[in-house]
């Protein structure tokens, strides 16, 4: 297969891409940053395969300019709202995702920004930077309790029921929305399903698990922002615009909402200037998967559906089986 071109649109882990050239001519986007869109379309041509990034824009115009010969765009990411199915499907393109392998880093980064907003670290953290700290207070940058309390699971993917199970150690109550009940998920957790709008009413903590739709943009915006307690946080580790930035800002500083932990972005890598100089949001550059280990297993897995494609076969996380065959 040393013959089989692979675009890699920007640098990935060493040890994954090291993984794909031992079976490919590999070939890595030369600086690192986001490609522009003429970039994309003269890099991708005449390749067999292409790795891209969540910001890359996969649509009819560049399936088209890479050339009869692609066989798959292999995202590196498990959201895949960036690419056009239905257009690679017609084509018979295959398309992945990498699932699975980000998720505890994800969940993790949840519980981080949960945690952080709730006990206000991070603003602590510019008060003792700036040496305004002079030494303990009873009533000093109190924040709110996190054992005990309601947590809310908005999409309880893999994701949202790793963030879930977190949750068991703090002996917090969880409910959460999906589309349908998950009766495994409820027994291993003690998770209740409930709708959204009791949920967003009745949780201290909301966390966001689910995919960008059209369906889901600004799922979240001034309307249930005036449901939730006053004492709520909130934490977006999902899809930027599944929130609406500037209501988010404004509820947090009319003190609707007690505090944000938000890891991803409306505009991204844009934010919203309302937010930046609020103390009661904690703001981290989408970190989810960022770990050693998680972007490691997420360049194999991404490359395994690459080499699985180049030998005819369907990728192991293929989302579109049905192009199989189209060629």
């Amino acid at each position: 297969m040393k013959e089989k071109k692979v675009y890699i649109t920007r640098a990935i882990t060493k040890k994954a891409t090291d993984y794909l050239a031992g079976s490919c001519s590999v070939e890595v986007g030369a600086e690192d940053r986001p490609l522009t869109r003429e970039e994309l379309l003269q890099n991708v041509r005449g390749k067999d395969a292409v790795l891209t990034m969540l910001n890359d824009k996969v649509d009819a115009e560049l399936m088209d300019a890479a050339g009869g010969q692609i066989r798959i765009f292999a995202n590196y990411a498990v959201g895949y709202n960036n690419i056009d199915i239905a257009a690679a499907t017609q084509r018979g393109i295959f398309v992945s995702n990498t699932p699975d392998v980000l998720t505890d880093a994800t969940a993790d980064i949840a519980w981080a920004l949960l945690m952080a907003a709730a006990r206000r670290v991070v603003d602590g953290d510019r008060v003792t930077r700036r040496g305004d700290f002079i030494g303990w207070s009873p009533l000093f940058m109190l924040g709110v309790d996190i054992v005990g309390k309601t947590l809310g699971i908005i999409g309880a993917g893999r994701i949202g029921q790793a963030v879930a199970r977190r949750a068991r150690g703090f002996d917090m109550k969880v409910i959460y929305t999906a589309t349908g009940p998950k009766p495994d998920f409820e027994k291993a957790t003690g998770a209740s399903f409930s709708g959204l709008d009791k949920l967003i009413e009745e949780s201290d903590f909301i966390t966001l698990h689910l995919p960008l739709t059209p369906a889901t943009h600004h799922l979240i915006g001034a309307r249930e922002f005036g449901m939730m307690k006053k004492t709520a946080v909130l934490v977006n580790a999902a899809r930027g615009p599944i929130v609406d930035e500037k209501a988010l800002a404004d509820a947090l500083r009319a003190g609707r909402i007690f505090a944000a932990g938000l890891d991803v972005y409306e505009r991204e890598p844009e934010v919203e200037p309302g937010l930046l100089d609020l103390d009661n949001v904690v703001l981290s550059p989408h970190l989810g998967s960022a770990t050693f280990e998680a972007r490691d297993n997420m360049g194999i897995m991404a490359a395994d559906n690459i080499l699985a494609a180049m030998k005819g076969e369907v990728p192991p996380q293929c989302l579109n089986p049905e192009a199989a065959g189209r060629k």
